[in-house]
């Protein structure tokens, strides 16, 4: 894609709006081939499915993708602060995939997950699914290098808290993102995307602001250090794929894991991707997981 074409993400097939709770919702967007083995995708802490598209539009000929947003980003209307943390995510995970097979039937259902979309899914019941694929999860055990995860989840969190959150207009969050190392390698018009699709505008009408909060983000991050030691990855119950990002690369979004933690999985990493992996070689990525459903029969 050249730099002077954005990305178009298309209008859905249908919609599934799921009541969470009595304030909050989600949107649950059909795109895809419905006739195709369904795929089920969500996002990173304070991003946004739809800018995933780079890499799920490469699986809309062949799959019914069925995408959402974590409460309070994307679509989401923001709730309250003190319910958006790890359990009630997973509680939310669950009312998903239960009104998706309400709504549009059950079959055979593979969850794409990317980073806190991947930790909750895994703390989650996983007996619905028939196979997973786990796009760089914040994987920790409780190593010599717990500290150090620890400390990056502190840092990370701080500086959340720190950063810019209204914008006078795109062009100057998106030439902010081209400052930050973590958004040097993304496909052309990916930034422009992020635009697009992470930001909303603000109540007063004076500018813009990021769809979720600063404050929500980095409280994720908080609870990401006590919840990340509790993941378990011989106990999940389907066929297991996770592609990593590249242990060697610098600006990595947590420090990397031990690998003989994950001996029970199917693992890959991509060189020279980090974290936004799925927005720097979203082909390489799909080549990947094609590869892994074909092999369980799911592709």
């Amino acid at each position: 894609m050249s730099v002077e074409t954005a990305w178009e993400i298309p209008e859905p097939i249908s919609v599934c709006e799921v009541r969470l709770d009595d304030e909050s919702i989600t949107t649950v967007r059909q795109h895809g081939n419905p006739s195709g083995p369904r795929l089920v995708l969500s996002h990173g802490n304070g991003l946004a499915i739809d800018l995933y598209y780079p890499f799920w539009s490469l699986l809309a000929a062949d799959f019914e993708l069925m995408v959402y947003d974590l409460r309070n980003h994307g679509w989401n209307p923001v709730g309250r602060r003190r319910e958006h943390n790890i359990p009630t995510l997973i509680h939310d995970h669950d009312l998903v995939l239960e009104s998706i097979d309400r709504r549009y039937g059950a079959k055979p259902t593979v969850g794409v997950y990317h980073s806190l979309s991947t930790l909750v899914t895994i703390l989650a019941d996983t007996r619905p699914y028939s196979a997973l694929v786990l796009f760089d999860p914040p994987l920790c055990k409780p190593t010599a290098n717990e500290t150090e995860f620890d400390e990056a989840a502190e840092r990370g969190a701080a500086m959340t808290k720190r950063r810019g959150y209204r914008f006078k207009n795109e062009e100057q969050f998106i030439e902010l993102l081209s400052f930050l190392p973590g958004f040097a390698r993304v496909l052309p018009g990916v930034r422009e995307l992020m635009g697009r699709t992470t930001l909303r505008r603000s109540a007063d009408g004076q500018g813009l602001e990021l769809r979720c909060p600063r404050e929500y983000e980095a409280q994720i991050m908080e609870y990401v250090r006590s919840f990340a030691p509790l993941l378990d990855l011989t106990l999940l119950t389907c066929p297991t794929k996770i592609i990593g990002a590249d242990p060697t690369v610098p600006f990595a979004y947590l420090p990397t894991f031990n690998l003989s933690h994950i001996l029970s999985v199917d693992y890959d990493f991509l060189p020279d991707a980090t974290h936004f992996l799925q927005l720097e070689q979203p082909e390489a990525c799909v080549a990947l997981m094609r590869e892994f459903l074909d092999s369980t029969g799911l592709g």
